[in-house]
């Protein structure tokens, strides 16, 4: 599989976000030896925290946050008990690292960490752990200080070998409505539970291992199949009715019901593609689709599919040199017509020099 900041373009929204997230980091990682992946294997050894687990305790309501709280400042307390987050406001892991250990989740906390971000025009969020109640309050929190602070573009850099299902849920739909893309790193996994979080990116980058296995009832009182069964099959049409608001194959829920829990099931490359759990979200790309051609018009519309379609046959070739990648799609951008004159905004490249500038980055054609 491919690292996330290879440069390999897997269709991310907005058309060229790619260009910066992917020709300016290029060299962070070469692609490893392709090598046949395993299909099922043991659950490794230190994962005990993780998994797919269904029911059981779960912190206080009150310790949640709630969509309408946050758009206030006065946010209830939460703990990041469940594992580790750091703040970056640059992609590039490699040269940069994770980033400044983030464990204040207060409003004043959260904010603090992400003004450093402001000119950037990009946040870089590094999660390692489980995913539980507080993890949500995690992702929620961020995008919204990220929101106030005009930091428009979210990248969620996780780790996780799962966790609560009914909590990735919760998570997911907070992902999916303040748009982040997903990495999963080539030095990361997404296990269990965490495949609902990446079914929720606006896009996913997905170089790790993405595994899945069936749901374990917490404090299950089942005693036959068939009471087992019952038990779980209302978390079960949950979980399908979730992927497929966000554009993922329920076929996901059903593979996970064949897999034992004490084992675990790689999905190929292809399957991630199979599945809509890499590269574009589907019903995002249809939503930005509608509310483009509301805004800009059809032609426009048409305009910029055919820029980013030749982009990617011509420009976004991997090793070719960021120079070369920067004037092949500013000679792109004018053979097409842009910057529009009726939507500057929406054209292509109209926010490349505000996304990412200086330290050798990308900036303007």
């Amino acid at each position: 599989m491919r690292d996330p900041t290879s440069g390999k373009r897997r269709g991310m929204p907005k058309h060229l976000f790619p260009f910066v997230l992917v020709a300016c980091l290029g060299a962070c990682q070469q692609e490893p030896p392709a090598e046949a992946p395993a299909t099922i294997i043991d659950m490794p050894a230190n994962t005990e925290q993780g998994g797919a687990l269904s029911g059981g305790p779960t912190p206080p309501p009150a310790a949640a946050p709630k969509t309408d709280v946050l758009e206030g400042t006065d946010w209830p307390k939460v703990e990041l008990a469940s594992g580790e987050a750091f703040v970056s406001c640059d992609l590039d892991y490699a040269a940069k690292g994770d980033g400044e250990p983030l464990v204040d989740l207060s409003y004043t906390g959260v904010t603090a960490a992400l003004e450093p971000c402001k000119e950037a025009g990009v946040v870089r969020l590094r999660y390692q752990g489980k995913i539980a109640t507080d993890f949500t309050a995690l992702v929620e929190r961020v995008a919204n200080a990220a929101t106030r602070l005009h930091i428009g573009r979210h990248v969620l850099d996780l780790d996780s070998s799962g966790g609560h299902v009914e909590d990735a849920m919760k998570a997911g739909d907070a992902i999916g409505a303040s748009q982040w893309t997903l990495w999963v790193r080539d030095d990361a996994i997404c296990h269990s539970a965490c495949v609902l979080i990446l079914a929720a990116g606006d896009s996913r980058q997905v170089a790790g291992k993405v595994g899945i296995h069936r749901m374990i009832r917490v404090d299950s009182t089942a005693t036959t199949r068939t009471e087992l069964s019952q038990e779980l099959r209302e978390v079960y049409a949950q979980m399908k009715e979730y992927l497929e608001r966000n554009g993922a194959s329920v076929a996901v829920a059903d593979l996970m019901m064949t897999v034992p829990n004490r084992k675990l099931r790689l999905l190929t490359e292809e399957e991630l593609q199979e599945y809509g759990l890499e590269g574009a979200n589907a019903v995002q790309d249809d939503l930005e689709r509608i509310q483009l051609t509301r805004k800009c018009g059809e032609d426009f519309v048409r305009r910029k599919d055919d820029f980013s379609r030749s982009y990617d046959r011509e420009c976004a070739q991997p090793g070719k040199a960021l120079e070369e990648v920067d004037q092949c799609a500013a000679e792109l951008e004018r053979k097409f017509g842009f910057p529009d004159e009726s939507c500057p905004a929406e054209s292509p490249l109209s926010w490349q020099a505000d996304t990412m500038r200086g330290d050798g980055q990308a900036g303007t054609p």
